[in-house]
């Protein structure tokens, strides 16, 4: 089926109850069974079907059938927060003795918490790797090298990855391949069909879309690699609560509609960006101009929301001139949602393997819902402030 049917129908399943359109929500923590051999059955398969509150319930189910299915993957785990589903499925595949291979250009918390603290502490040793490094990645893999982990486009600086060179070499090494492609959603991109082994994904953002409700998935090629993320997960106690599922499938409903929206409203603010004298450059692969552009088109069906805008030579007292007197973005953490956002970024203090050169402001956009003309009004209102505090 095509997607817009998969985001429609996937995960109902009105015949199992009652005929309600919406799977409805199932609260639960004990779950009986009628008779003594059931109970001692319960679990099997391992985790394949319910059996206990923490493992999941039919909304749980619902949702993650969804998302498996527009990946066109086998299974799906979800998490109650994007970062819980990063740690979960790196330790699900990393132990004591291992290395990892992790671009530099991850979300911040993949690299500080989960990366240097949490790898870290378990004995896995992680190196990070430039970006652009495509097939190259063969020369960084060790024999303890069990996994591979990707982010394309890059977090805050929206570097391309040559996604499918990187997991054949991984393959061809029998290492594992794994990325977060929260950026797309798997609606404009399903990393399983460009080689990766494991997605992984803040649901947060899109798939939600209303910025309420903290979740993360991943999703697999295999049963075996299902058993390893659910084992884990449930060792760990992750769980994604009924009503937050509920929520996300609300917004999977809706995610092809929102995101035309988002991409159409992006690339409007993006090319008056272009033409600004205040600005730099604009990092937005979805821009012919960029340098990872047919990266981009070859891999993804469409462009998010979300880039960079990097300034010219202003001072931070400046930018916070024009930051502070905007009406229409918001300045905070996260993004996905309908609203627009902006927020400072600075990839200077956290890369290693491939530093950033710049040395000027690098601002992060969320384009929202909102008419980009009204956007557009916002920040030339603030270019103006710009201009009068440098």
């Amino acid at each position: 089926m095509k997607k817009d049917t998969l985001l429609t129908i996937a995960g109902r399943n009105p015949e199992d109850n009652h005929g309600i359109v919406n799977p409805p929500v199932y609260h639960a923590s004990t779950v009986t069974f009628p008779t003594l051999e059931e109970f001692k059955t319960r679990d099997r398969p391992p985790y394949g079907g319910t059996q206990y509150g923490r493992s999941g319930t039919p909304t749980q189910f619902a949702l993650e059938e969804a998302l498996s299915k527009l990946h066109g993957g086998h299974k799906t785990v979800v998490y109650p927060s994007g970062l819980a589903a990063i740690a979960g499925a790196m330790l699900a595949f990393l132990e004591n003795g291992d290395h990892a291979l992790v671009a530099d250009t991850v979300y911040g918390p993949t690299r500080s918490r989960v990366s240097n603290t949490a790898l870290k502490r378990a004995g896995v040793e992680v190196t990070y790797f430039d970006p652009a490094i495509g097939a190259g990645i063969s020369d960084l893999i060790r024999p303890e090298t069990k996994v591979v982990y990707m982010e394309s486009p890059g977090s805050l600086t929206f570097e391309m990855q040559d996604v499918p060179a990187i997991a054949e070499a991984a393959r061809k090494a029998g290492v594992l391949s794994m990325a977060d492609n929260t950026w797309s959603s798997p609606y404009l991109c399903q990393p399983l069909k460009l080689g990766v082994d494991v997605v992984v994904e803040a649901l947060t953002k899109y798939v939600v879309g209303h910025s309420d409700v903290m979740m993360g998935a991943v999703t697999v090629a295999n049963e075996e690699h299902f058993q390893q993320v659910k084992s884990m997960a449930n060792s760990y106690g992750y769980h994604a609560a009924p009503d937050d599922c509920y929520l996300a499938l609300r917004g999977f409903r809706t995610l092809s509609v929102r995101l035309e929206r988002h991409q159409r409203n992006a690339m409007a603010v993006a090319e008056w960006l272009r033409a600004r004298p205040e600005v730099d450059r604009v990092l937005y692969p979805a821009l012919e101009s960029d340098p990872g552009h047919e990266l981009w088109k070859r891999d993804h069906a469409g462009a998010s929301g979300l880039f960079g805008m990097l300034l010219k030579d202003y001072s931070w007292q400046a930018v916070a001139a024009m930051l502070d007197g905007l009406a229409l973005y918001g300045m905070g953490a996260s993004w996905g949602g309908y609203e627009s956002l902006v927020i400072p970024a600075h990839p200077e203090k956290i890369r290693t393997a491939n530093p950033w050169p710049a040395t000027t402001p690098l601002l992060r956009l969320h384009i929202g819902l909102e008419d980009p003309a009204d956007l557009i009004a916002d920040l030339e209102a603030g270019f103006d402030r710009l201009r009068a505090a440098a």
